[in-house]
């Protein structure tokens, strides 16, 4: 552009992310292919976030130096890596494959003027390189609207009088031509858009257009508010929503939509391909000789995740649970059909409510049981439950994290034995994810009251990592075996303090002894009952000393009577 500098750069993709963010729910509810998870917006806005925040990034390394300063190829590699690396889902890595295609022509010609015979290379290119990332293109989406966008700016620049512009155009003047031409695109994207259900029949079943497809002309919307210096108009609107009301679609029978990036050296996507075909569907493989970034959709992530880390490192792994999605997704859907009558829509037929403000930082638990699910969403905690042995896997794990609705995110182990899987998820996630060593989960209990939504990741945890050293914890379980020194017999009550064992015998003696050991200097004493604990809270609260206040809740955990807090 003829300001060289990275702020008119930013400002365009700063445009088109906003519009698609305010359109973001509009377009996860539009979402039924290649699987009706609802997560296209998602997918798509967080690819795009990565590309602004590595501009952010270069800008402020810049300083006063100009984009040819810097160097157009080292903008070319950061930003389209960053798209690479961002990309989660479908949409999101066929999305960084048209942004590194489109960027590669604008910016590798320096001293030219980005005008209107470029913008319509760079959307040819970037139809290209979307086409051949896919093994198997389906007509009616993303890629058709790309494809359509770029062939009607071909026409236009066939009967522009002035098509190319030198040195002495003026900023005004080269936005002006831009719009124009990308206004001509956006309008045969719109078109593209509406044909997609004849050209799918999972869309024309549903009653819905394809939500990547629409997703792309909300981002040429908002590029061309910014070129016009405009406010980015609303979509017009139609009559009721129900056409997003009937997802019928369930292309993919695996559950887990796994994705990660591979580094390394001499890379090629045709090696780990036909591996992760044998083991899932919806495979995409894509990036250079350094850098891969895949995505597939498989019951066995950790397969996956092995196949990657056999030909190099493995990073930004993000995995979510699509059996989870698409019940989310329906039900958002069915919440929308029985509020009746016409919500306000898109004329692409989805709702027209702007998203919720996210949390800086979510808190992810692992627990047991219903009951302890319960007590940590009180506490504005998302859960994963870990079964009676609370041994998540790590790919569990990760697709939790990535249903947690805030881009940081502290895990709470909740047992020694998850802290490791939990720290290599928070190592491979695409988030930024801290993990709090809580080893049982009444102390993730007092760690979890101090989570605060508006706080980073790294100050909850050290707000919790403080909450933690002042707990203290015990509890009362039935012996699973005959004491070898004979203090006990199987099934005996056994009681214990932090891990010490402190009493033992029946269930009531037992649990005085080590309600007195952690009332000792405490104030407040929370007592988690078991599904079996044998003792009903009247008796258990009858025992607690009386200088301390006693919190009873039923989290009905197995394999412990009663779980113990002291604070």
């Amino acid at each position: 552009m003829s300001d060289p500098s990275l702020v008119r750069f930013r400002a365009v993709l700063q445009s088109a992310l906003a519009h698609l963010e305010s359109r973001r729910e509009e377009v996860n509810d539009l979402n039924v292919f290649p699987v009706a998870d609802g997560d296209t917006g998602d997918n798509m806005a967080l690819t795009l976030r990565a590309c602004v925040e590595q501009l952010d990034r270069l800008a402020a390394l810049a300083g006063e130096r100009t984009i040819d300063d810097i160097g157009r190829d080292e903008i070319v590699d950061s930003v389209a890596r960053a798209a690479l690396l961002g990309a989660r889902g479908n949409s999101g890595v066929i999305l960084s494959q048209l942004i590194r295609g489109a960027a590669q022509e604008l910016i590798s010609r320096p001293g030219e003027l980005v005008d209107p015979v470029l913008v319509g290379a760079a959307m040819a290119r970037a139809a290209q390189r979307a086409y051949d990332s896919v093994r198997e293109p389906a007509e009616g989406t993303m890629l058709t609207v790309m494809r359509d966008m770029a062939a009607r700016v071909a026409v236009e620049l066939a009967h522009m009088p002035r098509p190319r512009l030198y040195g002495d155009t003026s900023a005004e003047a080269q936005d002006a031509a831009l719009a124009d031409v990308l206004e001509q695109a956006l309008e045969a994207g719109e078109e593209s858009v509406r044909r997609g259900p004849e050209l799918l029949e999972v869309l024309r079943r549903a009653g819905v257009v394809d939500a990547g497809g629409y997703a792309v002309t909300v981002l040429l919307a908002g590029v061309v508010a910014a070129l016009r210096g405009e406010a980015v108009p609303e979509p017009a609107h139609r009559g009721a929503a129900a056409r997003v009301t009937r997802p019928e679609h369930r292309s993919s029978t695996y559950r887990w939509c796994t994705n990660f990036a591979v580094t390394g050296a001499a890379l090629r996507a045709q090696d780990l391909v036909p591996e992760l075909e044998g083991i899932g569907d919806s495979v995409l493989v894509v990036g250079d000789e350094h850098t891969l970034k895949v995505h597939v959709h498989t019951d066995d992530a950790e397969r996956a995740i092995g196949l990657g880390e056999a030909v190099g490192a493995v990073s930004h792994l993000d995995v979510a649970d699509m059996r989870e999605q698409v019940a989310r997704a329906e039900a958002r859907r069915r919440g929308a059909s029985e509020e009746g009558g016409d919500r306000g829509g898109s004329e692409f037929g989805a709702p027209d409510d702007a998203p919720a403000a996210e949390a800086v930082c979510g808190l992810l638990a692992v627990v047991a049981g219903a009951g302890m699910a319960d007590l940590f969403a009180s506490l504005g905690a998302d859960v994963v439950d870990g079964g009676r042995t609370l041994n998540p896997s790590t790919h569990e794990l990760q697709a939790r994290i990535h249903a947690v609705a805030a881009e940081e995110v502290v895990v709470l182990p909740n047992s020694a034995n998850v802290v490791m899987a939990a720290e290599r998820a928070a190592d491979l996630s695409e988030k930024v994810v801290r993990v709090v060593p809580a080893r049982s989960p009444q102390a993730g209990l007092a760690a979890a009251v101090a989570l605060v939504p508006g706080r980073t990741a790294a100050e909850n945890a050290a707000a919790m990592t403080a909450a933690l050293a002042r707990v203290r914890t015990g509890g009362v379980a039935p012996a699973a075996r005959e004491d070898p020194r004979g203090r006990f017999a199987a099934g005996e009550a056994v009681g214990y303090v932090d891990d010490g064992l402190v009493a033992w015998g029946e269930p009531e003696a037992t649990l005085r002894a080590v309600l007195a050991a952690l009332a000792d200097g405490a104030e407040l004493v929370t007592c988690l009952c078991g599904e079996d604990a044998p003792l009903p809270a009247a008796d258990v609260a009858a025992l607690a000393p009386d200088d301390v206040e006693l919190e009873l809740s039923d989290a009905g955990q197995g394999g412990w009577w009663w779980l113990l807090a002291a604070e």
